[in-house]
């Protein structure tokens, strides 16, 4: 872990972005991840489409290999976390993330793109996983990049507000893809849906990267990034894993733990449900599509509100509110969604706004966590490598457990077992809230519980 040295061995902070600058880098981060969900939400709100047309077997049989499909994509992102966080922590924040946007929209486009089942054999899903292992490749560099790049851009005092807009494009791009899946469906039918109709939304997907990356490309690195390489002259290469573990395990540890419950609860609840209500719970499948929308479209309203609350009373009373609420709240919840349109709709809202404390402060919580040599490194790797083993692969486990046992509930069942994992990690997590990036809040030796550190400055050796 790096040493406390003098205050005066470290720049000083730079001044608040000007309000224009800081619009421009909002909107620049959220558009990228607003892409990146807009993807999964056509993916996961088209999953029926996409197996029939993809995959042979069964309506069961396809329908599970599209999710374990899903989950492939999030096996190639901690190498997508290795190779990208340690080139923009050299390179800089923007140059990697015009790439990152690039990447997955071209892919998405091809994606609508391939041939059916019918009509080329065993290479339509082979050329599926190869294109969602690209897609997760580049989301390895994506997330963590705009989240480092919109935390260093936001004023330390209002890091959490600023940062719930990243999050604000995850659920407009999520939305966005589920509007058009679903409205698609009304338009056209299931017939054409099956036929042609589901590969729309994946077409749009390209004007979505161009606009991303001119956004992206128009900006300048961030101050805190800017202020580093100037004092390393010019910059310093990131370390590799194996020093990256040694001097930072500690913030890898409780950002993993902690991302365990976040994306088990994220892609149960925004991924896998529309599946679960349509073929667990009996809805047509438009009302499926129905319900989270509404939730989605409910959760984006509170979003900035939970993150300018968090920038008052600090980010671990907001995650430790979201998760005992989830834990306590999931099954009984899942139970009222069960009871039929009505009940889906006020528990999929309920369990949204409990989730909403985490979602709208990641931005302003992990990047925090990490000295700025190492911060996209450091939050991309520990990220991609915990969302990799339980975030994608939540929705098959999810379907997989309801097979095994027979129960409907597993899904909650997971998600509580998940926060269970999440507070254990919170103890651990320093408190982050109106503190200097150019702080590293685990520097002090003995930090434990979450306790605070002295705030010293960074070992710019």
């Amino acid at each position: 872990m790096n040493a406390i040295a003098p205050a005066a061995a470290a720049p000083a902070p730079a001044p608040p972005a000007q309000d224009a600058a800081l619009r421009r880098a909002i909107a620049a981060s959220a558009m990228g991840n607003a892409t990146e969900w807009f993807d999964y939400g056509i993916y996961a709100y088209g999953v029926t489409y996409i197996s029939a047309a993809l995959f042979p077997g069964d309506t069961d049989e396809a329908v599970l290999f599209a999710l374990a499909t899903f989950a492939i994509s999030f096996l190639v992102r901690p190498l997508g976390g290795l190779f990208w966080g340690p080139l923009g922590d050299r390179l800089g924040r923007k140059s990697v993330l015009a790439l990152t946007i690039l990447l997955m929209s071209a892919a998405t486009l091809c994606v609508g793109l391939i041939p059916d089942h019918a009509a080329i054999g065993f290479w339509a899903p082979a050329l599926l996983i190869l294109l969602r292992m690209v897609q997760g490749f580049s989301t390895g560099g994506e997330y963590g990049g705009a989240a480092t790049f919109m935390a260093e851009y936001a004023p330390d005092a209002r890091r959490g507000f600023h940062g719930s807009f990243l999050e604000f494009g995850t659920l407009a791009g999520f939305s966005l893809g589920a509007s058009l899946m679903l409205g698609f469906s009304l338009l056209l039918g299931e017939e054409a849906m099956h036929a042609w109709g589901w590969r729309i939304p994946f077409l749009i997907a390209a004007p979505m990267g161009l606009i991303g990356m001119y956004l992206r490309s128009k900006m300048e690195d961030t101050p805190v990034f800017r202020a580093a390489a100037s004092l390393h002259d010019n910059g310093r290469a990131s370390p590799g894993l194996a020093l990256l573990t040694r001097r930072h395990w500690r913030p890898m540890l409780v950002v993993g733990g902690l991302v365990v419950a976040l994306n088990v609860v994220n892609y149960t609840l925004l991924s896998y449900m529309p599946t679960y209500l349509q073929r667990r719970i009996g809805l047509s499948s438009d009302e499926a599509l129905i319900v989270p929308i509404i939730g989605m479209l409910l959760m984006m309203v509170f979003l900035p509100f939970a993150g300018g609350l968090s920038d008052r009373v600090g980010r671990r009373p907001m995650w430790r509110v979201s998760l005992i609420g989830l834990l306590v709240g999931a099954a009984p919840l899942y139970m009222l969604m069960a009871t039929g349109l009505a009940g889906a709709i006020a528990g999929f809202v309920l369990l949204g706004l409990l989730y909403v404390p985490q979602l709208a402060t990641i931005s302003a919580t992990f990047p925090a966590l990490f000295p700025t040599q190492v911060r996209f490194a450091g939050f991309a790797v520990a990220y991609n490598v915990s969302t990799s083993i339980f975030g994608g692969t939540a929705p098959a486990i999810g379907s997989g457990l309801i097979g095994l046992t027979g129960n409907d509930l597993m899904p909650a069942f997971y998600m509580m077992l998940a926060c269970a994992v999440g507070l254990f990690a919170l103890r651990f997590m320093p408190e982050t809230a109106g503190r200097s990036l150019y702080d590293d809040p685990f520097a002090a030796e003995g930090h434990i519980g979450g306790k605070e550190a002295p705030r010293g400055k960074i070992d710019p050796s």
